[in-house]
């Protein structure tokens, strides 16, 4: 839909009316449900990632990908904004030092010969340029994802709404600024509308998604979005479905299909730390990992006592054990080869 309107106003426009309709949704969403979830608010620490995020994720990427659309179908900007997933899954694993199987490193090749295999043949004048600006989109997006999971353990209403404001605000602002007008109402309220459900609320479930899976599977999960472009771009746009992108699109659905079938299990250590975070607490030994004391709690006392999440700063004792787990922020530990 973006590459609709996207010649109805200047990149930094674009960028700025799509992040404003994300923090309106944002507000919505935190109106309804904010109340009802206990989380582990942003602390003065969390700032530098925060900043990151909001001007990597929120700023450069959505200016890069609207200048792209601009040079290129919207079919193959769709299946290059894979990508995103290739960066966010090697600094994940390279910096981050996320764990990920040979499945899921093979399911990474996979994504990534997809993109290549589309861009062949296509390497020159706009073209080039705008398979660059989706793919410098797509790197800031790989930082951003990476950054945002170091933060999922926060509100993540509050961290999503942070980055929609911080990123809309300086943009719209330096817009104005030079001069630059707002599109008529039909495009304004599209770009808005866009915004808020593919900015605002994609941001607050990736939070979740990202809190859960880790980085590096959230990111191959997350691919299988493109392929709605390639689908809308097609049926909707009556554009071409080329050989390439047939080709590109089984190679990308079987990375997906490789990493969904990984099944990561085996006898691992929990060395002692202390944090924050939105946790379930199950006084019957449900949840392993969170079973601390709580002095003074009503809740503990009824019978049978009752499980229940809330957040708070709290002590993980250390623990061995085996279970089927994901490289998320409890488990970053080292792995024998092989697994």
């Amino acid at each position: 839909m973006i590459s609709l309107v996207s010649q109805e106003g200047s990149p930094l426009m674009i960028a700025a009316l799509l992040y404003a309709g994300a923090a309106f949704a944002l507000l919505m969403v935190r109106g309804i449900i904010g109340h009802q979830q206990e989380e582990s608010p942003v602390q003065r620490r969390d700032l530098p990632p925060l900043l990151g995020l909001t001007v990597l994720g929120g700023m450069v990427g959505p200016i890069c990908l609207v200048q792209g659309l601009t040079l290129l179908s919207a079919g193959s900007a769709s299946l290059l904004l894979n990508l995103e997933a290739v960066f966010t899954l090697l600094i994940a694993v390279l910096i981050g030092r996320e764990h990920l199987s040979r499945k899921g490193l093979l399911a990474a090749v996979l994504i990534l010969a997809g993109a290549v295999l589309l861009t062949e043949g296509s390497l020159s004048g706009a073209s080039l340029l705008g398979t660059l600006l989706i793919g410098g989109a797509c790197l800031a997006w790989g930082i951003d994802n990476n950054l945002s999971q170091r933060l999922s353990l926060r509100n993540p209403i509050q961290i999503a709404l942070l980055k929609a404001i911080g990123a809309s605000v300086p943009m719209l602002i330096l817009a104005l600024g030079a001069g630059q007008t707002l599109p008529t109402w039909p495009v304004l309220l599209a770009l808005l509308s866009i915004g808020a459900v593919g900015y605002g609320l994609s941001i607050w479930l990736d939070l979740l998604a990202l809190r859960h899976l880790g980085a590096a599977r959230e990111s191959v999960v997350f691919s299988t979005a493109p392929f709605v472009g390639v689908l809308f771009s097609v049926v909707v746009l009556r554009e071409a479905f080329t050989g390439g992108m047939a080709m590109a699109s089984a190679l990308m659905l079987l990375g997906v299909a490789v990493l969904l079938k990984e099944d990561h299990a085996h006898w691992h250590r929990h060395d002692a730390f202390h944090h924050a975070h939105r946790h379930r607490h199950d006084p019957t030994g449900g949840d392993p990992h969170h079973n601390h004391d709580h002095p003074g709690d009503e809740q503990l006392s009824s019978d049978p006592p009752q499980a229940y999440w809330h957040a708070h700063e709290h002590q993980h004792a250390p623990i061995e054990h085996e279970h089927a787990h994901v490289s998320d922020v409890h488990h970053r530990h080292g792995h024998r080869q092989g697994l």
